[in-house]
């Protein structure tokens, strides 16, 4: 559904994204992540047409953005991280405005309208956007990336400064998006947040993509191809000493049935040799997966 062939933007000749290829199939939850100047939210301007590539090109749906913009942006609904509104206006008045914008049909403008802000649970409000919490503003800020009923959606830090509560309703919402098969696009600093909605995600740092992968599977492979890994261990019986040498540390319970070691390879086909030979009876053998703030740590710091 998206793809980003080789993009670069550059600032008075300096990079902010260099030489950036992916490829986000229809009914992904992509999270795209990195620390603040990463590139992130040049990527995405660049992704709704709101700025130039220097070189390379972004397609949506096999419509290239910069060569089509409407017609791209027609498929495309996008939420920065600083939604804007007129405060003197009620949620539905400003959603009037921007389906006007959008050139919908006045004839069905106003159940989609109603349709949208009861999505977000913010239907029947007379209230007018000035006194709105951000929650509130947020969630008006999904209700218009959903006018046009977009099969791209892409937001931009979309839990910044948000309450739990509020993240809450936002994860319900990109949940609930994703079983009808929007392909969503999520920029974020904060990865637990992204682990909580997305199904795949790629890291940028100082511009570049570090790396990319499914939520549930990066983290086992980052601990099997890491230069230090750590394995964990439990038997029945106790352990005799373990003498291989990509051990570099090992952790014992008081009474040797449990263990924690750290490696520098998979030795797991070792040890069940070795403890089947001591006659050991193993419960659990198993890599010791990293968090997903450990795998990013490991990459950033790491470019």
């Amino acid at each position: 559904m998206i793809s980003l062939e080789r993009l670069r933007k550059e600032y008075d000749g300096v990079a902010a994204v260099d030489d950036l290829s992916l490829e986000i199939p229809r009914g992904e939850v992509f999270g795209l992540l990195g620390p603040n100047g990463a590139g992130k939210t040049t990527t995405i301007l660049m992704l709704v047409g709101l700025i130039q590539p220097t070189s390379g090109r972004c397609l949506v749906d096999g419509v290239d953005v910069a060569l089509e913009p409407i017609v791209a942006k027609r498929r495309m609904g996008f939420m920065p991280d600083d939604v804007g509104f007129y405060e003197n206006l009620t949620a539905e008045q400003n959603l009037e405005y921007f389906a006007a914008l959008y050139d919908l049909p006045r004839a069905s403008r106003s159940k989609r309208i109603a349709d949208v802000l009861d999505r977000v649970d913010l239907a029947g409000l007379d209230k007018k956007v000035g006194g709105f919490s951000r929650g509130m503003v947020q969630r008006l800020g999904i209700a218009k990336v959903l006018l046009n009923d977009p099969d791209v959606l892409v937001l931009d830090e979309p839990t910044a400064n948000l309450d739990p509560l509020c993240v809450a309703e936002y994860r319900k919402i990109v949940r609930s998006l994703r079983d009808e098969g929007k392909t969503i696009v999520v920029s974020s600093h904060i990865l637990p947040e992204v682990s909580k909605v997305c199904t795949s995600f790629a890291i940028l740092v100082r511009g570049r993509l570090i790396t990319t992968g499914s939520v549930s599977d990066l983290p086992v492979q980052l601990a099997q191809t890491a230069p230090g890994m750590a394995i964990r261990v439990e038997t029945r019986t106790p352990l005799p000493e373990l003498d291989h040498p990509a051990i570099l540390a090992s952790r014992f319970d008081q009474d040797r049935t449990r263990a924690r070691l750290e490696v520098t390879e998979d030795i797991r086909d070792w040890l069940v040799d070795r403890l089947g030979d001591a006659g050991v009876l193993i419960r659990e053998l198993a890599i010791e997966e990293p968090s997903l703030e450990e795998v990013f740590m490991r990459y950033y710091h790491a470019a």
